[in-house]
């Protein structure tokens, strides 16, 4: 199994401490899949834009990928998926395959983007060695748990180990003073922690293979956290230059994707959709009501993971969410539907049944 080790954030445990054992021999022949699978596989209008150095292809099946066994399983027994959607196809052999060149890439959400680049490290990292070596930063907690959700069942009969470091609990910060350094070999995290961390000398990256920013464009944005996000690199880039690079985001615009172009590798690689695939009408969007942070966690872990691939859902705690949110559908003149009670699964399957998902 994936083992979670959060010393950071103790209320949403992702750990999976009964399976730890690693599955060296699945017969992935005989497995079964669910014809029922979540997987989008749209015809999106994809620009790419390759170094001199790649060998470029496109993988139409997961097992042309070289992906180990485990890996395997994870991806059809517990993600459900049949094969790869088309931003998958286009940007895994990208991601995988030598020379292991930075990407730039740009796709809505629910075009299968997370998958993109947790599968990417889940397949560099070595099992046998006991250190960080794929590093992924997020803007936020909730998608530093999300994302780690989803990194626990794809990685489930692999035996990697990840980290999710965001710091505190949801009601107070908990400052650490001696904090013991992170072993785990996938580390997902907000940028300040792990700037913290880096500072301590608690993570350690002399192995690091792999740095992935999600939601690239707030992670790169003057008013984000493009001063942390540099501070990062830089720390990188004095223990090691064989890191590859990866900026994953829905929204790229163009000063953003300018400096982007400038902070990666001289030779990298581009992937973009075009850009009235964006608009907002093109995505499926509900409000769901939390009575607090940590319910916002449950959704994530037990309905988002589940529907999540097919539809945007925003999570709204507080007069402050909700002001955003009617903001939202006032500047864009669109109302956006709300699931009636946020621990109902049935109510997230009714929405998507109405949305024609």
């Amino acid at each position: 199994s994936v083992i979670s080790k959060e010393k950071d954030y103790a209320p949403a445990s992702t750990s999976s401490t009964s399976e730890e054992k690693v599955v060296s021999e699945i017969d992935i022949q005989n497995l079964t899949i669910d014809d029922s699978n979540k997987f989008l596989d749209e015809d999106s209008n994809i620009k790419i834009i390759t170094s001199g150095d790649t060998p470029y292809r496109s993988a139409f099946t997961f097992e042309e990928l070289n992906l180990s066994p485990p890996l395997l399983k994870g991806l059809y027994v517990e993600m459900k998926y049949q094969k790869p959607s088309k931003i998958q196809a286009i940007s895994l052999p990208l991601i995988l395959d030598p020379p292991y060149l930075d990407l730039i890439a740009q796709a809505h959400n629910g075009s299968g983007k997370t998958a993109c680049f947790t599968l990417g490290m889940l397949s560099r990292v070595d099992p046998k060695l006991k250190a960080p070596q794929a590093l992924c930063c997020c803007p936020t907690r909730e998608l530093a748990i999300q994302n780690s959700e989803v990194l626990r069942k794809m990685g489930k009969y692999t035996g990697i180990t990840f980290e999710c470091a965001i710091g505190g609990d949801f009601t107070t910060e908990t400052h650490i003073k001696k904090r013991s350094p992170i072993t785990a070999q996938v580390v997902i995290g907000t940028p300040g922690t792990i700037k913290r961390r880096m500072t301590e000398k608690t993570l350690g990256l002399s192995y690091l293979m792999m740095l992935v920013f999600d939601e690239a464009d707030h992670m790169l944005a003057k008013e984000g956290f493009k001063d942390d996000s540099l501070n990062m690199m830089k720390h990188i880039g004095r223990v090691t230059s064989h890191c590859q690079v990866l900026l994953f985001s829905a929204t790229f615009n163009e000063s953003v994707k300018k400096f982007a172009a400038k902070i990666v590798k001289g030779n990298h690689n581009e992937l973009f959709v075009k850009k009235e695939e964006l608009s907002l009408e093109s995505v499926i969007q509900y409000k769901v009501d939390c009575p607090d942070e940590l319910a916002k966690v449950m959704v994530i872990k037990d309905q988002i993971l589940e529907f999540g691939e097919r539809a945007v859902f925003n999570l709204l705690c507080g007069d402050m969410d909700e002001m955003i949110m009617s903001k939202i559908e006032t500047h864009f003149e669109m109302k956006i539907a709300k699931v009636p009670d946020w621990r109902n699964e049935e109510d997230f399957k009714a929405a998507m049944r109405s949305a024609g998902l």
